[in-house]
């Protein structure tokens, strides 16, 4: 007897930043710079807080969609930090951005619907679309600075087209999508029947002050599915707890997924989200715009290209002058100068490489040093 798997899951494969991840912790005396995750526990009064909860014995199913209190605390939340009106029945509470973007494709793509996806990009995107039975385009960006080039973004929509993802400050670039960008996406896609999903897990990660997202674009509200997270601004990724918000006859077809997929996230966990959205998230941005501007420092010092990043916590430094493609590259680095970065191919972007800078001072210069010198020898 054959068994048959589903077919959804071909060209589905393990995440190569796993795997490259694993590979460098299992090099003796390598330095890993790879993982996209703050390295500071979570604030004591959020820990606090899930603590009192369990203390109180909130161990029971809470309201699928989230507790009460949590979503009216993320729509105040949403409406003063960002300008972004959602009322609390438009919102669920789901199991980090994962999730919300899984249900979020799983609610709207039909077998064969395509989903415009600009790379440089978390390889999440396409692998969810694929599981959902849709179809990833990949709209490359390098050459108009990771900005979404209009014409080719025009020439990517087809009849099939579904959906368009924006993530900005993007994973793995940093980069921010400017007003100028966003307006011209908004006149592409006016009168066209595409939803847009915001990734804005890394919008309290900005280091400019000219920040938009494109869920401020109120005429496109029955089209666009806002996702955030509690991981990154609150150091929070262990907790998996985030939060996606819809026009409400979009949102009610996703928390059919949400339902059936998870039922609900943690009880106790969610009274603590709400002290996390009362938690300063100006610090945590501070460190990691120091540390952006350290490892910037240094890249140009040795004379490596890149774009400056202007959120979130990574660098992706141009390695295509050294003549080799990326993989290549980082199996190099990681043998001859023990320091491991992530291949740009992970992102749909060869000639690349993910530079974390969720490490500490001393790691991050460490980590630095060592690929200063392995440059030397190339």
């Amino acid at each position: 007897m054959e068994l048959t798997l589903n077919t959804a899951l071909s060209g589905v494969e393990t995440s190569g930043i796993r795997r490259f991840t694993a590979l460098a912790r299992a090099t003796p005396g390598a330095c890993t710079l790879t993982i996209g995750e703050p390295d500071l526990d979570t604030p004591a009064p959020v820990r606090e807080a899930a603590e009192a909860s369990l203390a109180e014995g909130d161990t029971h199913y809470p309201p699928n969609n989230g507790q009460p209190y949590l979503l009216e605390a993320l729509s105040q939340y949403e409406e003063r930090a960002h300008g972004l009106r959602y009322a609390p029945d438009e919102i669920i509470v789901t199991a980090g951005a994962t999730e919300a973007i899984f249900i979020a494709l799983s609610a709207i793509l039909n077998p064969g619907d395509e989903v415009i996806i600009p790379t440089p990009a978390f390889s999440l995107y396409a692998s969810a679309t694929a599981l959902c039975r849709g179809v990833p385009v990949a709209l490359p960006a390098e050459r108009s600075g990771f900005q979404i080039d209009p014409a080719a973004l025009e020439a990517a929509i087809t009849p099939r087209t579904k959906a368009l993802v924006l993530t900005s400050p993007n994973n793995p670039t940093g980069c921010v999508y400017t007003r100028e960008t966003l307006e011209a996406v908004r006149e592409i896609l006016r009168d066209r029947p595409v939803f847009v999903l915001c990734d804005d897990v890394y919008r309290e990660l900005c280091y400019t002050a000219d920040y938009h997202s494109f869920a401020e674009f109120s005429d496109l509200r029955d089209r666009i599915i806002v996702v955030n997270s509690f991981s990154k601004p609150w150091a929070m990724t262990g907790w998996r707890v985030g939060w996606c918000m819809a026009d409400r006859p979009v949102k009610e077809k996703m928390q059919v997924f949400h339902q059936y997929a998870v039922v609900s996230v943690p009880s106790f966990v969610q009274r603590a989200c709400v002290t996390a959205l009362e938690t300063d998230t100006a610090p945590m941005r501070a460190l990691f715009q120091k540390r952006r501007d350290d490892v910037c420092r240094r890249l140009a010092d040795m004379g490596v290209e890149f774009h400056r990043p202007e959120g979130a916590f990574y660098v992706f430094p141009d390695i295509r002058k050294y003549g080799m493609d990326a993989e290549t590259f980082c199996g190099r680095m990681l043998r001859e100068g023990l320091v491991g970065v992530l291949p740009g191919t992970y992102f749909g972007a060869e000639g690349f490489v993910r530079i974390s800078c969720c490490y500490g001072d001393e790691a991050l210069r460490e980590g630095l040093d060592r690929m200063e010198r392995f440059l030397k020898t190339l």
